[in-house]
Order: C-alpha cells, then structure tokens, then sequence
C-alpha cells in the first residue's frame, strides 16, 4: 500500500491556527503532523501562543530549525536585508526546512497531504504550491466557505484566541517582518527595545555593505525612531484610525467593535506577503 502523510504548517497567525482547530474538530481520525518552521527571530509571543495551541490540539507541533540560521544566510547574501522583492528568508528559512523534512518520503514514493489555511474570503490567493507529483495541496478552509470572520469565530470559541502580538502589529511573528506598517515599527521599539536594536544593527551593517534595501521603505529605522518622526507616525495612524470610525456602520448587536491595526490600514493578514510566514 502506498504510505501517506498528512502535514498543516503553523505560522504563528491566526488562519492557520484556525485551519488546525478545525482540522482537529472535524477530522480527528487524521493523523495530522503539526509542524513550525522556527526563524529564530520569532518574536516571544509566537511561542507563547504556540504552546497554547499545542495544549489544545493534543499533539505535538514539531519545530523545524533551519541547518543554517539568518545571520549565516545574511552573511551569503552579502549583508543585504530580505525584502518584498528578494525574500530570501522565507525561501532559506521557511520553505528550504520544509522541502528538506519532506524529501525522503516524497522521493520514496509517499503521498504527502498538506492543508493550507486559505480563508473563503481570499480567492485570488495561492497556498504552498506542490513542487512534487506525490504532494497533493487542500484548502479546507475556503471549501468550508470560512472567512476572516469565521477563523476569528473558530479561535473565540475554541479558547485558543489570537497571538497576543496581535494587539499591536497586523502580520507575521518574526521580530523584522519588511511587510510591517511604520506604526509597528515604532510598537516593535515600545515593547521589544531589544529586538528593535537587533533590527537597527543588522540594518546599519547592510547599508554600510551597501544594501539598497532598509527594513522599513522610504527610511531607517534610525531615522523612523526619532522623537519627531514617532510622533507624526502615531499622529497619522490616529487620523487613519478617526476615519475609520466616521466612516464605518457599527452593528449595535455586534459585542466586537474595536478595530485593528490591518482594519485601519486596509491590510488583510498576508495580502501580498509570504503565505508560509502570515497565514
């Protein structure tokens, strides 16, 4: 008989933690391999949240460690920042763990099922595409008709809840994410000082090495975390945050009113980012 695995990568977001929730109340028979491809740059809420997802699953989340860390890919890269048009850390620290773990079954003639947490709501998107004739892609999530209002519904009721990071930033758990809004930049710098110097040295050392790319487009992060910089940034995320309300119909039997951060942006989590980090 031909073997087969069954595998739902977690990000640290909330849609594939909704995807793994569903998974475990509607297909329980599945031997589902949860699994994490760790960055080492994740931020601590991510693994906080992990563990609670990890209790409620029942199962183990196995942490795939890439063999070589970021600051050896930086270093090949010759110090140059990962960026929305070279995104090298999502192919070297994401998808090259991934692709290595599965290899052997795959080559050995295993069937490889992978359940990819795109919602209802999000036709246009694509999940982790097969690069193999034995791997086989489900959406369970968008055949269920789920959308970002159903994954928030599954966590709610569920226990399991979001990340915490959530209440401050739109997207992935890693600590320098490029896709970031300014204004979480400057949370980044209020809630992790420590991160956020690791972010200013690395970029420091890219610019210097002559990197054409910053973490945050248009500036540094020096530049972005000066007193009056932080303040027009917070100034402009408040009037974005004050049309929003104008312009927004609230439902009165609605208990969730309070918006968030990718509510005042227009950002959907992973809209035009890398789906194996944000989902």
């Amino acid at each position: 008989m031909t073997r087969e695995r069954h595998i739902l990568g977690l990000s640290g977001g909330r849609d594939s933690a909704a995807l793994a929730v569903y998974m475990r109340q509607y297909h329980p028979e599945l031997p589902i391999e949860y699994f994490f491809t760790d960055t080492g740059k994740e931020l601590p809420e991510v693994d906080i949240f992990l563990d609670k997802l990890e209790g409620f699953l029942g199962r183990h989340i196995q942490r795939l460690n890439p063999d070589r860390d970021f600051d050896f890919w930086l270093k090949e890269y010759e110090n140059f920042l990962p960026s929305p048009r070279t995104r090298w850390c999502t192919r070297q620290l994401k998808l090259r763990p991934l692709e290595h773990w599965l290899r052997q079954d795959l080559e050995g003639g295993t069937i490889i099922h992978s359940y990819v947490a795109i919602r209802a709501d999000e036709p246009s998107r694509e999940g982790y595409q097969a690069t193999h004739p034995n791997m086989r892609v489900h959406l369970p999530l968008r055949d269920a008709g789920i959308d970002r209002a159903g994954v928030l519904e599954i966590l709610e009721q569920s226990e399991v809840g979001e990340p915490e990071y959530y209440q401050w930033r739109s997207r992935s758990g890693c600590t320098f994410c490029f896709f970031q809004q300014k204004i979480e930049w400057v949370r980044l710098a209020e809630r992790h000082p420590d991160r956020f110097a690791e972010a200013v040295d690395y970029e420091k050392t890219a610019l210097r090495d002559g990197s054409p790319f910053t973490w945050s487009q248009g500036e540094s992060l020096t530049e972005l975390i000066t007193p009056k910089r932080v303040k027009q940034i917070k100034a402009d995320y408040e009037k974005r945050r004050e049309r929003l309300r104008r312009s927004r119909r609230i439902n009165p039997l609605s208990a969730n009113t309070a918006e968030t951060i990718d509510d005042v942006y227009g950002v959907d989590e992973g809209s035009s980012s890398c789906v194996v980090c944000h989902k």
